[in-house]
């Protein structure tokens, strides 16, 4: 019989919160690691009621989903944490985004309704801007018409097990270019794929069929992240739990 731990079983999750937040400025550098232990740190300088798992090392219920990659900046990354008491979602938002460095701004808190289904189950597109300095924007959109007319299109892609042959072209869903003084800007949504397809895989998509190669390194933003709609656009994947609002009894209480 395997061994338990001393003492009374941590409290049971009596909510779910699902926040989405921003990686801007220089903190588009840090790592997802980094980043897990400043929403961490803060939630506890928040004194938000985490709920726990149980076993000898518990850890606080936080489930991340599809981080930005580290240089990327982003205006949606989402996070859904399991509490022992209720809280009001804007209470908790305020302390945690007090409480979190500049840069990491938590922008939206809501309650997990109630038979919605999982947040995760709704983040499977990506909307980024790729900002192109000192590229020409007719270079650009010339480039990516090419690499919509392909069928496929085959880049290196470096994983953990080593290079790996990838079809960059299969989680295009769409692609359009606009034009700012002094650069270019790649508008892109991307399915999230494994393995997954990032703006750097679709510069050298773009790289492999017209030979595109920005003289400066780009600047990517995560618009949006969601799922893809009928239309080829990204859906909020918190609308359903907005518009559910809160179906849980007992009254939320301030953090």
């Amino acid at each position: 019989m395997a061994r338990q731990p001393d003492g009374p079983p941590p409290p049971p999750t009596v909510q779910k919160l699902r926040l989405r937040y921003t990686k801007r400025g220089p903190l588009r550098f840090a790592s997802h690691r980094d980043l897990a232990r400043a929403l961490e740190r803060a939630l506890r300088r928040a004194q938000v009621p985490m709920a726990f798992s149980a076993g000898f090392s518990p850890h606080p219920k936080i489930s991340y989903m599809g981080a930005a990659p580290t240089g990327a900046a982003s205006e949606a990354e989402y996070v859904e944490i399991g509490l022992a008491a209720r809280c009001d979602p804007e209470a908790v938002r305020l302390a945690l985004d007090a409480s979190l460095p500049p840069g990491i701004d938590v922008v939206e808190c809501v309650e997990a309704a109630e038979g919605a289904g999982g947040l995760a189950e709704r983040l499977d597109a990506t909307r980024w801007r790729i900002d192109l300095a000192e590229v020409d924007p007719a270079e650009l959109a010339a480039a990516v018409e090419q690499l919509l007319a392909a069928d496929v299109v085959t880049i290196a892609k470096r994983t953990k097990n080593g290079l790996k042959d990838v079809d960059a072209r299969a989680a295009v869903v769409s692609a359009a270019v606009s034009e700012e003084p002094g650069r270019a800007i790649l508008h892109v949504v991307v399915r999230q794929v494994t393995p997954t397809v990032r703006p750097d895989d679709v510069l050298a998509a773009l790289a492999a069929v017209a030979d595109l190669h920005p003289p400066l390194p780009p600047r990517a933003v995560r618009e949006a992240q969601g799922r893809l709609d009928d239309s080829g656009e990204v859906a909020d994947p918190l609308g359903p739990d907005r518009e559910a609002g809160s179906r849980c009894q007992g009254e939320p209480q301030p953090v």
